[in-house]
C-alpha cells in the first residue's frame, strides 16, 4: 500500500520502541534547517510540567518505515519540528509516557481524500482537484471504492486512537475536514469514546464557484472539538471567546482562507488560516500548554503556538513541507523578538570648528562645490515612545580624514563616553589627519 506524502499514511506501523540511551537530537537530517535563536523571557526557559523537549530520548526501532529526525528546534520558545510518520511516533510517545498522556491539546488536519479527478475553479481557471497522491483515496487505498471507504475509516480510527492515548486526562483535540472525511472522523471519535464538544462550521467568505452547476457551492469546512473521554474536565476560555463577539460565540466562524502574507515562503495545498488555528488554541489552552500537530503540513500550528506562547511538537512526513514550516516558524520568532525589543540609534557629526580646541583639527572643510559641510547635519535619533529598560549601550567615535570627499577615509575608531575623553587619548599622528568625528550611539532596550 502506498504511503502518503504529507505524513498521512493509512498502513499501520510495526510497534515502535523507546531507547532513552540515544537522544533524538543526535540524529541529523540529510538537509537540516538551522534555526536562529532569539531571546525569550526567563520564565519560558524552565517550566515544571514540560522539559526542554518532551520527545528527547525517543528513537524509533530500526525497522521504522520512515526515519525519525528532529529538523528544527527552538528551545527558548519550546518549538520542535520533526520529520517522521505520526503513527509510529505516537506509538513511541505512548510507550514513554503511558496512559497519563503528554499533550494538553492536539490540532489535526488529516488528509481529506478528495483528490479523485474532480474539478474546481482557481484564479478564474478550471483546474483539477489534485492536492497530491496522499490526498487521493484511489491511489492510497485502491480503486475499489467500497474497500477504500473501509480502509479510510480504519486509518482515521487508528490515528485518532493514538492521539487519544497521548492526550492528558483533560486534554482536547481539534480535527478539520470536509464532508469527504469528517463524518468518518466523527464516527471514529464516538467509537473510541471521545466526548464531542462542538462541531464548528468554518465559513469561507469567497469560495470558488461550483463549475458543474449541479451542487451548492462548497463554502464551509467542519472543525470537530472533542475531549479525551466522557470523564474529561476540558478547559474552555469562555471569557476570551465572548470578548471577540461581545456575546456567546456561536459555532459558525466566518474567516477568509490564508492570504498572501501567510504564503511568503510558499504554500501548502490544504493550508489553514492563522486566524482559525489561533481561535482554537485560545479557546482550549493556557500559556505554556503543550500542543501537538501530527499532520503539520506548512506549519500554521507552529506559527500560532510561537505567537501565543504555547509549547509545540510538530510531525510531518514530507521534507519540503517541513522546510516550509521551519521557515515560517523562524520568521514568526523574529517578529516576536522585534516586538519585545527596541533599538535606539543617534548619530552626530563634529567638524573642525566644533572639535576640542587644541588646534589639531583644521577649520571647517568644504566637502562639495556648493560649500555645504557636514556640520550642518543635525543629530538624528530614534527614541521609543513606550516604557523600556536599557540592556545595552555603546558610543562609538569614528575619526575621518575628509579634506576631499572622494578620498575620505577612516583613520581611527574608539569606544568612549565623550568626544573630549576620546580626543585626549588619540595619537598625535591621527589628530593631524582628522577633519571630522562621527559619534554613533547605539542602545538596545527591552519593552517592559
Amino acid at each position: 500500500m502506498a504511503r502518503t506524502s504529507k505524513n498521512r499514511r493509512p498502513a499501520l506501523p510495526a510497534k515502535a520502541g523507546v531507547h532513552p540511551v540515544h537522544p533524538v537530537h543526535a540524529v541529523h537530517p540529510v538537509h537540516p534547517v538551522h534555526p536562529v535563536h532569539y531571546p525569550a523571557p526567563a520564565e519560558r526557559l524552565i517550566h515544571p510540567d514540560h522539559p526542554a523537549n518532551p520527545l528527547d530520548g525517543i528513537v524509533l526501532n530500526t525497522d521504522a518505515l520512515v526515519p525519525f529526525k528532529l529538523v528544527y528546534r527552538d528551545d527558548p520558545h519550546g518549538i520542535f519540528l520533526y520529520q517522521g510518520d505520526c503513527l509510529e511516533v505516537l506509538d513511541a510517545i505512548y510507550a514513554k509516557y503511558g496512559d497519563e498522556g503528554r499533550f494538553d491539546m492536539i490540532f489535526a488536519d488529516p488528509p481529506y481524500f478528495l483528490s479523485n479527478g474532480g474539478i474546481t475553479c482557481h484564479a478564474g481557471k478550471m483546474v483539477k482537484v489534485d492536492k497530491g497522491d496522499w490526498d487521493s483515496s484511489a491511489k492510497v487505498f485502491g480503486a475499489d471504492k467500497a474497500k477504500a471507504t473501509d480502509l479510510m475509516h480504519e486509518f482515521n480510527t487508528e490515528w485518532l486512537r493514538r492521539c487519544q492515548r497521548v492526550l492528558r486526562p483533560n486534554g482536547t483535540i481539534w480535527v478539520t475536514g470536509t464532508h469527504h472525511v469528517i463524518f468518518s472522523v466523527g464516527y471514529a471519535m464516538q467509537q473510541l469514546g471521545y466526548k464531542i464538544l462542538n462541531d464548528i462550521a468554518w465559513e469561507k467568505p469567497n469560495p470558488p464557484p461550483n463549475l458543474s452547476c449541479r451542487y451548492f457551492t462548497h463554502s464551509t469546512e467542519t472543525v470537530l472539538w472533542a475531549a479525551k473521554n466522557m470523564e474529561s474536565r476540558h478547559h474552555f476560555n469562555y471569557k476570551a471567546m465572548k470578548a471577540v463577539t461581545g456575546k456567546q460565540m456561536k459555532t459558525v466562524w466566518r474567516m477568509p482562507t490564508p492570504g498572501s502574507t501567510e504564503k511568503l515562503f510558499g504554500k501548502h495545498p490544504t493550508q489553514k488560516p492563522i486566524a482559525l488555528v489561533e481561535r482554537c488554541l485560545l479557546a482550549a489552552t493556557r500559556e505554556n500548554d503543550l500542543v501537538l500537530d501530527p499532520f503539520m503540513g506548512g506549519g500554521t500550528t507552529a506559527v500560532v503556538c510561537a505567537r501565543l506562547h504555547r509549547l509545540f511538537i510538530g510531525i510531518e512526513l514530507d521534507f519540503v513541507h517541513l522546510q516550509l514550516a521551519a521557515k515560517r516558524t523562524d520568521r514568526e520568532l523574529i517578529e516576536i523578538w522585534l516586538h519585545e525589543f527596541r533599538v535606539r540609534v543617534a548619530v552626530s557629526v563634529i567638524v573642525g570648528r566644533d572639535a576640542p580646541s587644541d588646534g589639531c583639527i583644521p577649520p571647517k572643510i568644504d566637502l562639495d562645490p556648493d560649500t555645504r559641510s557636514m556640520d550642518r547635519i543635525s543629530e538624528m535619533a530614534d527614541v521609543p515612545e513606550i516604557q523600556t529598560e536599557s540592556i545595552f549601550h555603546e558610543t562609538k567615535l569614528v575619526f575621518l580624514s575628509c579634506a576631499q570627499a572622494r578620498t575620505g577615509s577612516v583613520v581611527h575608531t574608539t569606544v568612549d563616553a565623550d568626544v573630549q575623553s576620546a580626543w585626549t587619548h588619540t595619537p598625535q599622528s591621527v589628530k593631524l589627519q582628522t577633519t571630522h568625528i562621527v559619534r554613533c550611539e547605539t542602545e538596545i532596550l527591552r519593552v517592559k
